[in-house]
């Protein structure tokens, strides 16, 4: 049994993953670059072999189909937006992928950002280092109205975070419906919400979720967060909107290529991060032992 492992920086936090292929008897390949891999490196990688616990890196029908003896593809992750899960069940090839892991990660993170946008705490961290001191009036964070796009198991978790800090918490969702929080429609949520962030999956979608209407419906003064999927939001209108002063402030750590060079860099009142959402030591080390577990159950399945 032969196992591709293509995200970058997999067991960097802990051997437990590895330990578990081990006794298995996998034959296991590491990702050598230390960064997301191209499609022919992931072709590369993965040549002969059974499973692929894999990253973000594109992994479409032209992929899956020079990789003949694939047999599994499990994501070290929650999304499948890279995933053409058509062409792997065409193809033969069973798709797993570790919802859990992330979940408290990704919600802390949010919680944490939140906080970081409402006082400007990024910003002046900027402008002292700069020989800058500024003393930044900020907002509490009780009492505003957090609204809530994609109430999955995260967007849950966000919920139940914030609930203590006294917030109003509304969401949109076409599917889930959870008791104790307000459903609303989105062009109903945006110009309600101080808060607004992200939690949903693009499949499907040809353009961003938050395009330039949708940005401009949303409350004046408002702030944004994206840990979600990079390309939900137009990234060239939210930096106008920011300019312009008609939104507060945004938090972005997903974005449509990365690594990201596009003009938010530019903005005192943006934080951005590298898609960390999941970077938590102790969910990390659970997302990828979850991969690998998901990964031997799926090729035991294929005997």
């Amino acid at each position: 049994m032969r196992v591709a492992i293509s995200t970058s920086s997999f067991a960097q936090y802990g051997r437990e993953p590895l330990d578990l292929l081990e006794r298995a008897g996998a034959d296991f390949i590491l990702n050598p670059h230390g960064r997301k891999l191209t499609p022919d490196e992931v072709v590369e990688l993965a040549a002969g072999c059974d499973g692929l616990v894999a990253g973000t890196e594109p992994l479409d029908r032209s992929v899956l189909s020079r990789l003949p003896n694939l047999k599994v593809l499990s994501r070290c992750g929650v999304g499948m937006d890279n995933v053409d899960l058509e062409a792997a069940e065409e193809l033969g090839v069973l798709v797993r992928n570790t919802p859990l892991g992330p979940t408290r990660a990704v919600a802390e993170l949010i919680v944490g950002l939140a906080m970081d946008l409402l006082r400007q705490v990024t910003r002046m961290d900027r402008e002292l280092r700069a020989g800058v001191w500024k003393k930044r009036m900020g907002n509490l964070l009780q009492g505003k109205r957090v609204g809530i796009i994609g109430m999955g198991r995260i967007g849950v978790a966000v919920a139940e975070l914030l609930t203590p800090f006294d917030v109003e918490i509304g969401y949109a969702d076409p599917v889930s419906t959870v008791p104790g929080y307000t459903k609303m429609g989105m062009e109903e949520l945006l110009p309600w919400a101080d808060i607004v962030s992200l939690h949903c999956s693009r499949t499907g979608m040809d353009c961003a979720l938050l395009d330039r209407q949708r940005l401009v419906s949303m409350k004046p003064g408002s702030w944004l967060i994206n840990a979600g999927r990079g390309g939900l939001v137009d990234e060239e209108a939210l930096y106008d909107l920011l300019s312009a002063g008609h939104l507060a402030g945004a938090a972005v750590d997903c974005f449509c290529e990365e690594p990201y060079q596009g003009r938010l860099r530019e903005l005192d009142s943006v934080i951005l991060t590298p898609h960390i959402g999941s970077y938590a030591r102790e969910g990390r080390v659970r997302m990828e032992a979850d991969a690998v577990s998901n990964l031997l159950e799926a090729l035991e399945k294929t005997k």
